[in-house]
């Protein structure tokens, strides 16, 4: 059973709005979207639950059960994605944002790094204007007007890694779904990843419906100017639902959550009244908040700072290193805005 996964691909074909649909007739959107993902092993669904989703999608149970093969994560360099919400190859990304949280500068920088390690990078441009839209535009190599257009370009890149963007308006209407499986009965499975310009998803339940990896970003980081604003503990990726990834990367990722969720609940406490026991907690996960804010490469003309790029393996090391105290005595101000730690 643990090579079994539903074939989310023909549902998201058949269902487009599958939470929605779902709901309608009687099954919790939560539980459809997480056996969608894997956080709910196939082995646990109820078999109600799968007759019901074969009906919604007018199949059989065995067409919605497919043999599953081991997803392969996209380093990014990016040191909060890596560690809590690893990009998957061939996935679907989902940003949730409301506007101003810096969302479309984090696909620019996304779609910049994997320009330079030459995949193609492909954007479907909304009919609405957005603050930050130009930075995407000015790093996708390929800017499609129209669906038609995008698999016009698209269709005859199969030896090659697609990278496509799209706004939330494109779910909606279950074009971005379409395009996909064009695109894959040509041979081409793109990595894609929706943004919501109109910070509506914030407010919906499994606003992208199942998704791969989920980006959610943090209002309270962004007025504390820690950037960037993505949320550690409630972004996640079917990487770690699903324990793809090395155990000491799990084990890490694990440990620093554990770490800042308290942190975060100890902050709002204020520090006067942290008790003694949880002093060393809160000063880890002050660390570790501040590890994670990274100059990126698109900003440097604007911050003055040099953007960097860690690799997972560097990002884990460094982490456990804060974890086991070894930067309890240094100054918390120098760890904002690095890459790597020094030794």
């Amino acid at each position: 059973m643990d090579h079994l996964r539903l074939n989310v691909e023909l549902l998201r074909k058949r269902v487009p709005n599958l939470t929605v649909a779902a709901a309608a007739i009687g099954l919790r959107p939560a539980t459809v979207s997480n056996l969608c993902t894997g956080k709910i092993p196939l082995a646990r669904a109820e078999v109600r639950t799968l007759v019901t989703l074969a009906d919604l999608a007018e199949c059989t149970v065995d067409d919605l059960i497919i043999r599953g093969s081991d997803a392969e994560m996209l380093e990014t360099g990016i040191k909060v994605i890596d560690l809590f919400a690893p990009l998957t190859r061939g996935g679907t990304i989902g940003f949730v944002a409301r506007p101003g949280m810096g969302q479309l500068v984090v696909l620019a920088e996304i779609f910049h790094r994997m320009n330079l390690s030459g995949f193609e990078t492909f954007f479907l441009q909304p009919k609405e204007d957005a603050v930050g839209l130009s930075d995407v535009i000015n790093e996708t190599k390929h800017v499609c007007h129209s669906i038609e257009e995008a698999f016009e370009k698209m269709g005859n890149k199969s030896k090659q890694t697609i990278f496509l963007a799209a706004d939330r308006q494109m779910v909606l209407t279950g074009e971005i779904y379409d395009l996909i499986e064009k695109l894959k009965d040509a041979g081409v499975t793109p990595t894609t990843m929706l943004v919501d310009l109109r910070g509506e998803a914030v407010d919906e339940q499994d606003p992208f419906g199942p998704l791969d990896t989920l980006l959610q970003f943090d209002a309270e980081l962004v007025s504390r100017k820690i950037y960037p604003a993505i949320n550690p503990l409630h972004s996640t990726s079917v990487l770690i639902e699903g324990a793809k990834l090395l155990k000491v990367q799990l084990h890490t990722q694990q440990q620093a959550k554990k770490i800042l969720r308290r942190y975060r609940e100890l902050r709002f406490l204020g520090t006067e009244r942290i008790p003694a026991s949880e002093r060393e907690t809160y000063h880890k996960g002050l660390r570790l908040e501040a590890y994670f804010t990274q100059p990126f490469l698109i900003t440097e003309p604007f911050t003055k700072k040099k953007g960097v790029s860690v690799s997972t393996q560097a990002t884990v090391t460094d982490v456990q290193r804060i974890l086991k105290g070894e930067m309890d005595d240094v100054d918390l101000e120098t760890l904002f805005y690095v890459g790597e730690l020094k030794k």
